[in-house]
């Protein structure tokens, strides 16, 4: 079965939102954490806010993005929304309903993992329907004091299993978590 893993660029006080923080950090480790955890997905899942975001980014981005813009823009990408009909961006469907039956489905079909990028309203819903398989944290030095916080909702006395950490020369760690499922 595939696995729902949502991957988030997080501050130290647990801000997700309008990462432009994080580019005072970029390095070539993390271009190639980015690139290969793409690279071993298929699927994107992506909230309306975070959708709109990609969809007028990633089609002008293929050339100086190379195969990461190109996998961006060529992978299914499902849109989970209440207030689209129609999602432009090449090979993208809006999901309304009972969104959590299409993603079920969507974990027993074939394929590689289903990344879950941004969509903080998204990821609190699926973490209440306990939809989420894995959480990478990518873990920023910095404190924001304020903003949208990853865990507001939908966490309390969630316990995760560690299996991963990364440690990049920028100071930015990666945190690895898999669903306890016990």
């Amino acid at each position: 079965m595939r696995k729902v893993v949502v991957s988030e660029f997080v501050s130290l006080d647990g801000v997700i939102e309008n990462p432009a923080w994080t580019f005072q950090f970029g390095s070539d480790e993390q271009q190639k954490f980015k690139y290969e955890e793409l690279k071993s997905s298929d699927t994107l899942l992506l909230g309306r806010v975070t959708y709109d975001g990609f969809a007028a980014a990633w089609p002008n981005m293929i050339e100086q993005t190379g195969e990461y813009g190109e996998w961006m823009n060529g992978y299914p990408k499902y849109v989970v929304t209440t207030t689209l009909d129609k999602a432009e961006w090449n090979n993208s469907t809006v999901i309304k309903g009972d969104f959590a039956e299409e993603i079920r489905k969507l974990k027993q079909q074939p394929g590689k993992d289903i990344l879950v990028f941004g969509s903080g309203a998204l990821i609190q819903t699926l973490a209440q329907l306990d939809l989420i398989d894995e959480y990478r944290l990518m873990v920023f030095p910095i404190v924001l004091g304020s903003g949208q916080r990853l865990f507001d909702k939908g966490f309390d006395n969630k316990v995760l299993k560690l299996v991963d950490t990364q440690t990049f020369g920028s100071g930015v760690a990666v945190l690895t978590y898999q669903a306890n499922r016990d």
